[in-house]
């Protein structure tokens, strides 16, 4: 059994343990997930961008992190989107069929224009009123995980991201926490086969990419 933790990334904190740009005597020191998260050997299964916000899994066992991370898995990740404008269900079916960015075709996506708002907190600052009342909001749901792929595959059909939240990875949910607030729950992994060759037991590994 591993434990797991979800996390309510806010907006503008990194999604690692430390902020590497402290080595800068110019750079100004960022929030972390230290700054609310204070249980010794967790960490991070997955990024979440420094200006995005929402779910972020977090675990003390290895072979689940692996799981989570790992694009090969093909876990599902869904977002709560606000762009510039109001894209065409054209331009929606062919952005959700894949879209060619610097880094290859992305994969087949599920997206959809919301008729209902999702009830969100209020974020500091806020998206400036004149550029969101002309915005719309989507859910894009991803099975792969490149750097900043939804603001690029958003920016491509000339409908750049406002706000972006994620709300879902896999079977587990946002539900109903708030910015900066976590909740923990215990994942009972598949057992080894008794002919399946012995594995050492793995220790999560700290994540230390870069974020912009």
């Amino acid at each position: 059994m591993a434990k797991l933790l979800l996390f309510n990334k806010p907006y503008r904190v990194l999604s690692q343990f430390t902020d590497t740009s402290t080595n800068d005597a110019k750079a100004t020191a960022r929030q972390t997930l230290a700054n609310f998260i204070d249980l010794p050997n967790f960490y991070p299964a997955g990024r979440l961008d420094y200006d995005s916000e929402g779910l972020m899994l977090l675990t003390d066992n290895g072979s689940l992190q692996a799981r989570i991370a790992d694009p090969k898995h093909k876990l599902q990740k869904s977002y709560w989107v606000q762009v510039e404008g109001r894209p065409s269900e054209h331009t929606l079916k062919g952005l959700s069929a894949g879209i060619e960015l610097k880094d290859g075709l992305t994969l087949p996506a599920q997206i959809r224009a919301l008729n209902t708002l999702p009830t969100l907190w209020r974020r500091e600052p806020c998206v400036p009123e004149h550029r969101a009342l002309n915005s719309s909001w989507l859910e894009i749901t991803l099975t792969e995980g490149r750097n900043r792929q939804v603001r690029r595959m958003c920016a491509a059909i000339n409908h750049p991201v406002l706000r972006l939240v994620r709300h879902r990875i896999g079977a587990w949910q946002l539900g109903d926490m708030q910015p900066g607030e976590h909740a923990s729950c215990d994942v009972h992994l598949p057992t080894r086969s008794k002919d399946s060759p012995a594995q050492k037991k793995r220790t999560p590994r700290p994540n230390r990419s870069k974020e912009r």
